[in-house]
């Protein structure tokens, strides 16, 4: 039985029962479609920036809800590698401007960097890797997401800029991932001009890890991400843990750390699963 039947059947007339019917239907609230939407399967999980409209912006919503995907059940054995791409022609175009107006107040501007800074951080110290697969532009904290990835899988027709000065707010927080990803002069040129530079340019720099044709990127990402999926989870732990903490240290601390370091892999139950593989040229079975 229909609404307006229901309604007949109460005693409403008919003309009644329809201006009943048309105010309900005009305060019902549709749901906004989320920010990301993650998939995952295989050991792969994959989140999708979801806000073409807007280009991906890295909003404090956008910001929390990768926060979010990220980090649940981050420790779970069963996942591997985490992928982040976007739909639409944007990667991301960086900071939503519109949330940095004086009207919404200096607690507010430095609850966004505080998540961003946040964001950044944690790529970088979850025990899995995190890939990025790109196709298209990555601007400001958009291009600061990619180089904080541990790895970056773009397609040909990508772009990335840091274009902050040309609108009166440089991108010092986005200058500290490129900088660690790309030469020193190449990183200011794109800080002071903000000219965006092609995927093949950023490849030679050592921005991204690799440039594919579009249509063989997600193939080509998901390629990347099973060869992960069949390592050991906790050697790669272990090792992406030991490369960043070494990276920013001297040559003798980072030799006398990873020294340390290969001998307590030796000693981790994969790790003898592995020599032992080796040497009976057989496939590991890793415990994870």
């Amino acid at each position: 039985m229909s609404k307006l039947q229901c309604l007949l059947r109460a005693g409403r007339g008919p003309c009644r029962a329809a201006a009943i019917l048309r105010r309900c239907s005009s305060t019902v609230q549709h749901e906004p479609p989320p920010l990301t939407v993650t998939v995952q399967e295989g050991g792969v999980r994959k989140i999708t920036m979801n806000n073409p409209q807007k280009r991906n912006a890295l909003s404090l919503s956008m910001l929390q809800s990768l926060q979010k995907d990220i980090s649940y059940e981050v420790d779970d054995m069963n996942l591997r590698v985490i992928v982040i791409a976007a739909e639409g022609p944007v990667f991301s175009s960086g900071h939503n401007l519109k949330e940095f107006t004086s009207a919404q107040g200096k607690a507010y501007h430095a609850e966004v960097f505080n998540a961003c800074v946040k964001l950044m951080k944690t790529i970088q110290t979850i025990p899995v890797p995190v890939i990025a697969q790109v196709n298209g532009l990555a601007t400001a904290a958009g291009c600061q997401l990619v180089a904080s990835c541990d790895i970056a899988v773009v397609s040909d027709k990508s772009k990335f800029a840091t274009p902050g000065v040309n609108v009166g707010l440089f991108c010092s927080t986005p200058a500290v991932a490129l900088a660690r990803a790309v030469p020193r002069k190449v990183a200011l040129e794109m800080l002071f001009t903000g000219e965006p530079i092609s995927a093949h340019d950023a490849l030679m720099h050592g921005l991204v890890s690799k440039v594919v044709p579009e249509e063989n990127l997600e193939t080509e990402t998901m390629r990347i991400a099973s060869k992960i999926c069949k390592a050991s989870r906790s050697v790669v732990a272990l090792g992406k843990a030991t490369f960043y903490k070494q990276i920013s240290q001297s040559l003798e601390e980072a030799y006398e750390l990873t020294s340390q370091v290969m001998l307590e892999n030796i000693d981790l139950k994969d790790g003898q699963e592995g020599i032992e593989a080796f040497t009976q040229k057989r496939k590991p079975v890793w415990t994870n």
